[in-house]
């Protein structure tokens, strides 16, 4: 069977959606998310392609982004807030900006990031403070002393006081003094529950006095209970009474379970910030792609606890270029987390009316995702749906943005495919139906003059009521490879004329706006350069040959604009957009004789022009529409009723049409009414 892959690319904008990876302007990674002023904020590390003189194979960073988000299904990306080169301790060509934090405290933002320092080796952790979660951040001059390391966490206690942790010789905790930018001296090890509350040994701990550290030793102590094998990227905080301890770590054994193993995510509970830990088990599982790393958060928002963390789905060939996912995450009653199972849909609700790349889809069966391109895979992907049998099921579409709405889909296949988008199942309600009969006269599209396939639309059978779950199912000869589907809602281009209405008066400007339209007809037409005058005139004449004898179901509308929307009238009505043929016509009403008339038109697409069945004018070639563009030879119309009627032709462009007539100074005539014939 041939195939033919469509690349209808959605282009990467700074508001992103809802599907797994959410961030998709840029390679990110290590997403500490927090909520502040009610929204979601991430602050992840930001991947690069290594500039010449860096390891090719390594993770290289310059730079952090802030996203935020409301709803976890659009994302803006607020801009740099610190680079390399801003860093008064640190190399500025180091790219070694790894995993961060930031936290709220006093009103006040503290971004916490490692960096290589300008001298000696290993990695230090400064401070940056901002009124607002986006910044702007104001730089320390000096990293924190005694926190020798990478990947810093800030966990504030509900009391306030403030905790960090870091990697570095294992994972390491210490207090934050008030002002959050110095460590406290190192406590005594937290004694275990059942001995004394956690409250006696903070107290013990703050009256401990102890010389501020020399530069470069390391302070805080290290994190007890821990399992054996490489740790790193810790994230903590509280949940009622327990404390979380959380990190990517690799369970596997070297030359055992392969020569790389890679991390998952695992955690510890306590009844204290800095425990001793109770290793509890496995968060999420090693990632199926062998992607070595992961890193994390937990964040709860809006009652519902959410896991950030990264993959490297923009990146197959490269897992040190990653993205941010999002999944949810459940407790068990003893306090114990559910592992969390990576998915490509995510969460967050996706409106209707966004583009949905339904390769994110929840589940399904005959079918098979594909990059959309192996040179940019930034660009997303596209899923086969098998013949007959394929199926999908994309959960959370919200149809309560839908009012007047029609499906656009970017998709491709063989003659003879036809596929649903139905509700909630592969026998649900059918929303909408494509049949994709690509050599039919009536066929859904047709290939524009470079070859590539055009989004086609259809009506909506059935619209649903708020949240549901959307299932697209092949159900024809062929299979179908799909890389979007979106809702759209029409604008008012025309309003439907009620019978019997009042006859419409031409507007100010003189042009008519009321017309009865014929639900447009598929012509083979690849290119307008083939509009010539001999070509024109033998496709009109044939057209309107057959015209008493068409079946085709006609429309009366009023134009909301002076133009008639030709393409906007066939995308609300579900035929032929592209490569399409229309006639229009009205009925004018004289009170009286107008003489010396020229009838003045334009059109998008060629057009050809009849007053009671006789040609008046032709507009050839690939036009575009603009008022008056050609003018007939005198007319005069006499009173009573005359027939005005216009065939519009066009191929890859939007059609419409516009029409006046002009009295002998080029003055708008308007003393006439106009009808529509049934």
């Amino acid at each position: 069977m041939k195939k033919n892959l469509v690349l209808c690319f959605l282009s990467i904008p700074l508001l992103t959606t809802a599907q797994n990876p959410v961030i998709r302007n840029l390679f990110s990674a290590d997403p500490s998310a927090r909520v502040f002023n009610n929204k979601v904020y991430v602050y992840p590390s930001h991947d690069i392609v290594p500039p010449e003189g860096q390891r090719a194979d390594w993770f290289c960073m310059a730079d952090y982004h802030v996203f935020s988000s409301e709803n976890l299904t659009d994302w803006i990306d607020h801009g740099v807030i610190v680079t390399q080169q801003q860093v008064p301790w640190g190399k500025p060509d180091g790219y070694s900006m790894w995993a961060p934090d930031c936290v709220e405290k006093n009103g006040k933002y503290y971004f916490y990031f490692p960096n290589s320092p300008k001298s000696g080796r290993g990695f230090a952790i400064g401070v940056a403070t901002a009124n607002q979660p986006e910044g702007p951040f104001t730089l320390e001059p000096e990293p924190i002393r005694g926190v020798t390391g990478i990947d810093p966490c800030v966990l504030v206690d509900n009391d306030g006081q403030a905790y960090i942790y870091w990697s570095g010789m294992g994972i390491r905790g210490a207090r934050l003094k008030n002002n959050m930018k110095e460590i406290e001296p190192t406590p005594s090890p937290s004694p275990r529950e059942g001995s004394s509350d956690s409250s006696s040994a903070k107290k013990s701990d703050s009256n401990t006095q102890q010389a501020p550290l020399p530069w470069g030793e390391v302070g805080g102590r290290l994190m007890e209970g821990l399992p054996d094998g490489f740790k790193e990227g810790p994230f903590a905080f509280r949940r009622g009474d327990w404390y979380y301890l959380t990190f990517p770590w690799v369970r596997g054994k070297k030359g055992v379970d392969g020569d790389n193993p890679t991390e998952t995510l695992a955690y510890a509970m306590s009844k204290s910030p800095l425990g001793p830990w109770d290793f509890k088990g496995i968060i999420m599982a090693e990632h199926a792609n062998g992607c070595w790393t992961n890193h994390h958060s937990l964040v709860e928002y809006r009652g519902q606890w959410y896991l950030f963390y990264h993959t490297n789905f923009f990146s197959p060939n490269d897992d040190k270029r990653r993205s941010v996912c999002i999944e949810k995450v459940r407790f068990n009653a003893d306090g114990t987390i559910q592992e969390v199972k990576e998915t490509r849909r995510g969460v967050g609700i996706n409106p209707a009316t966004s583009r949905i790349e339904i390769d994110r889809f929840s589940a399904g069966d005959g079918s098979a995702v594909a990059y959309n391109d192996t040179t940019n895979y930034l660009r997303g992907a596209n899923v086969t749906l098998q013949a007959k049998r394929g199926w999908l099921l994309y959960k959370d579409v919200d149809f309560s943005t839908v009012t007047d709405g029609y499906l656009t889909v970017c998709a491709k296949a063989d003659d003879n495919t036809e596929f649903c988008v139905r509700e909630k199942s592969a026998k649900g309600k059918v929303i909408a139906r494509i049949k994709m009969t690509v050599k039919s006269e009536q066929g859904p599209f047709r290939r524009d003059q470079s070859g590539q396939w055009l989004p086609l639309t259809a009506p909506l059978e059935y619209t649903p009521k708020g949240i549901t779950d959307l299932v697209i199912t092949a159900e024809g000869d062929a299979d179908v490879s799909i890389d979007w589907v979106q809702f759209k809602n029409r604008p008012h281009y025309f309003t439907p004329v009620a019978k019997n209405a009042t006859p419409a008066s031409p507007d100010d400007e003189g042009f008519i706006r009321r017309w009865r339209l014929l639900e447009p007809a598929a012509v083979d037409v690849r290119s307008n350069v083939i509009f010539t005058y001999s070509w024109l005139r033998e496709k009109f004449a044939t057209e309107l040959a057959k015209l008493p004898k068409q079946k085709g179901k006609w429309y009366s509308l009023d134009s909301e604009n002076y133009n008639m929307k030709l393409f906007r009238f066939a995308e609300k009505y579900g035929r032929q957009t592209y490569g399409s043929f229309y006639w229009c016509e009205t009925v004018i009403n004289c009170p009286e004789d107008i003489q010396d008339l020229r009838l003045a038109a334009g059109s998008n697409g060629a057009s050809m022009w009849w007053l009671d069945g006789q040609e008046v004018l032709l507009l050839e070639g690939d036009r575009r529409m603009v008022r008056d563009d050609g003018m007939s030879a005198r007319l005069t119309l006499t009173k009573g009723q005359h027939i005005l009627r216009c065939a519009v032709i066009n191929g890859p462009g939007l059609a419409d049409m516009c029409v006046r007539f002009l009295d002998a100074q080029e003055k708008p005539v308007t003393n006439y009414t106009v009808t529509v014939s049934k």
